[in-house]
């Protein structure tokens, strides 16, 4: 959940030039991947020479390493699911959310990817992708002891195995380069002409929608300082460099923490739809921003 194939058409617009023309990218680095919205669409679109996708979420990286490596596993156990899940009342198909939501926090989670992956390590991407799909508004958050805490999600009929779509993932996925990491360590890959696309957790709005629980450790605003501070890092060489972050000024208008954190460079404001809130009647249309070095 993160709804970045809203800002999609935006992002193409400020593509550089030359891979706007050519549709050629030769070096293409994605800090915080999360769903992939925006590496997939330039996959299928593009011709991508090396990609590296990194983010800090090992649950969510071994769900790509498992759909890279061992996509048809990942289909049976997933068909399974689904073949258990759907005939079910709403009673039991929460009953059978929770068993799998404490059998998934009991093997407790993930510090690193594996170097091997193993039937468990598919049964877990299993998991977490059933429980994406089951649960309340499709989110990943996690407590402080690092435990999926979202809770059930009353969906009618929740695709929970989609067999073509996690095909066509595996072949997009052939030849990119996985890791799980801090942004920071994204640098080694990341020289002149390569580009970048930055889409770290959002700073809050507000007291009340803060959502940093994307890790056990959260994104704050020293991490978001921290960011800049890489971004004009690898700006000086000369790299290709997207951001996109919420706009504080959808709730404040004097509040220019982008603004001054990202100074020099272009901040656009452009048109979004707020897709996390508890409140359906509060998902509406706000800005975000768009931070370019080109």
């Amino acid at each position: 959940m993160g709804g970045k194939t809203q800002l999609l058409a935006e992002i193409l617009e400020r593509l550089p030039e030359p891979i706007s023309a050519d549709h050629r990218i030769t070096s293409y680095v994605e800090v915080f991947v999360g769903g992939g919205a925006v590496f997939f669409y330039l996959k299928n679109n593009f011709e991508i020479e090396q990609a590296v996708l990194f983010d800090a979420n090992p649950e969510l990286m071994l769900v790509f390493e498992v759909v890279q490596q061992a996509v048809d596993d990942l289909i049976v156990k997933l068909a399974k699911l689904a073949v258990q899940y759907l005939p079910l009342e709403d009673s039991d198909r929460k009953k059978m959310f929770y068993d799998i939501r404490t059998a998934f926090n009991e093997q407790g989670h993930l510090q690193e990817l594996p170097e091997t992956l193993t039937s468990a390590h598919i049964q877990r991407a299993a998991w977490m992708i059933f429980l994406n799909r089951t649960c309340f508004n499709g989110l990943f958050r996690l407590n402080s002891k690092g435990g999926f805490n979202v809770p059930f999600g009353r969906y009618r009929n929740p695709l929970i195995c989609n067999g073509p779509n996690l095909r066509a993932a595996n072949q997009a996925l052939q030849g990119v380069e996985l890791y799980c990491g801090d942004f920071e360590e994204s640098e080694k890959y990341i020289s002149g002409g390569t580009l970048v696309y930055l889409d770290p957790p959002y700073r809050p709005l507000n007291a009340t929608s803060s959502f940093t629980s994307y890790s056990k450790t959260g994104f704050n605003d020293t991490d978001q300082q921290r960011l800049a501070q890489f971004y004009r890092q690898m700006d000086q060489r000369g790299a290709h460099l997207i951001l996109s972050n919420s706009d504080p000024k959808n709730e404040n208008p004097d509040d220019s923490f982008f603004d001054d954190l990202y100074q020099g460079f272009t901040l656009d404001r452009v048109p979004a739809r707020r897709m996390i809130n508890s409140v359906a009647s509060k998902r509406g249309k706000i800005n975000e921003i768009l931070v370019t070095n080109r």
